[in-house]
């Protein structure tokens, strides 16, 4: 049986076939089939509202593109009052090679969906050189990630569930309880950093190395994700920041669109859309941060879902905290671009 892939908007995919009634009902969580045989489930990206402030997350080219040591932490929890909705914690910390002319950085991910939790831990290096009056990063990056699947939490339709007590799914190749498989993954990405423009272009699980578990098997698919951003001063205390932010496996694709404001170099607001047909509309996003001081930063998003699944939500919430050095980090000759530090 062919893998299938997923986004997390409640409109393509696995989501299109959510029965909204039963899940109400019975509190199904979201992820309850497993296939008989040797079963091809598809790894998916996690989803953020706050994309256009952590890069590092989806790009392995980004490593030092913020000019200084760059540490970033995110939480995550979506479709809040939904059994079994996603919760997630991304770290990241990068920052530039001056000597090598390239960026080194590392990132850790705990991804938590209904029955399944996605451990990963990546490092990330990349090559930079000036190309006009910008800089071009070609980066690569290279880990592990671990699955973890709870078979106490699946049902089966011909399954024997009394009172949490007994589990059997009759089905032989399905877990009763927690187990786990590793397998390596990588990424490789492109990144152009400017004044006023930012364009990247990334892929995960370059090789879609299968993660073998005792009796079956999960597939990745490869991943494919574009982002374009803008920075446009429109007074003296006024930025616009405009962006799109792409994720596709070729088959299904999400669409993010942005647009934010800056004032004074201090506080950043806007909204985020996500979707781009009826079948994929998904969410509307209020971001919202401020710099509680040079080198700290705090942004927060709000998704107020727009599909159907709103009737069994109350919305997302999403918070990430940055600090940046803003110093030299060793010797060697810097970049000859000198950024404006609100883009930072």
């Amino acid at each position: 049986m062919p893998a299938a892939t997923y986004f997390r908007s409640s409109s393509t995919g696995a989501h299109e076939n959510l029965n909204l009634k039963v899940m109400l009902k019975k509190g199904i969580t979201l992820f309850i089939v497993f296939v008989v045989c040797q079963c091809a489930w598809a790894q998916q990206p996690s989803q953020y509202s706050l994309y256009m402030f952590n890069r590092m997350a989806y790009n392995p080219a980004y490593a030092g593109l913020d000019n200084s040591l760059s540490t970033t932490g995110i939480f995550r929890r979506q479709w809040v009052n939904l059994e079994g909705s996603p919760i997630g914690q991304h770290f990241n910390l990068h920052a530039p090679l001056y000597f090598l002319s390239s960026g080194l950085g590392f990132s850790l991910e705990n991804d938590e969906l209904g029955l399944e939790r996605n451990l990963a831990m990546r490092a990330a290096y990349n090559y930079q050189l000036m190309l006009n009056n910008g800089i071009l990063a070609v980066g690569i990056s290279g880990g592990v990630l671990q699955k973890t699947l709870d078979g106490s939490r699946m049902r089966t339709p011909e399954g024997d569930y009394i009172d949490g007590s007994t589990i059997n799914h009759r089905d032989n190749f399905l877990p009763i309880g927690q187990v786990a498989a590793l397998a390596p993954t990588f990424e490789f990405g492109i990144y152009y950093k400017s004044e006023q423009l930012e364009i990247g272009i990334s892929t995960r699980d370059i090789i879609a190395q299968p993660i073998e578990f005792t009796d079956f098997t999960i597939r990745p698919i490869r991943s494919f994700f574009f982002t374009a951003s803008g920075h446009f001063e429109l007074n003296r205390s006024l930025m616009l920041h405009p962006s799109v932010f792409v994720k596709t496996d070729i088959i299904q694709t999400q669409i993010d669109f942005s647009t934010l404001f800056t004032y004074n170099d201090n506080i950043t607001f806007g909204t985020s859309f996500r979707g781009y047909s009826r079948a994929t509309i998904d969410a509307l996003a209020i971001i919202g941060g401020l710099h509680l001081n040079e080198k700290t930063r705090v942004f927060y998003s709000y998704d107020v879902s727009l599909s159907q699944i709103k009737l069994a939500n109350s919305g997302s919430h999403e918070i990430m905290l940055n600090y940046n050095l803003n110093k030299a980090i060793g010797k060697g000759r810097p970049p000859k671009i000198i950024y404006n530090p609100r883009f930072l």
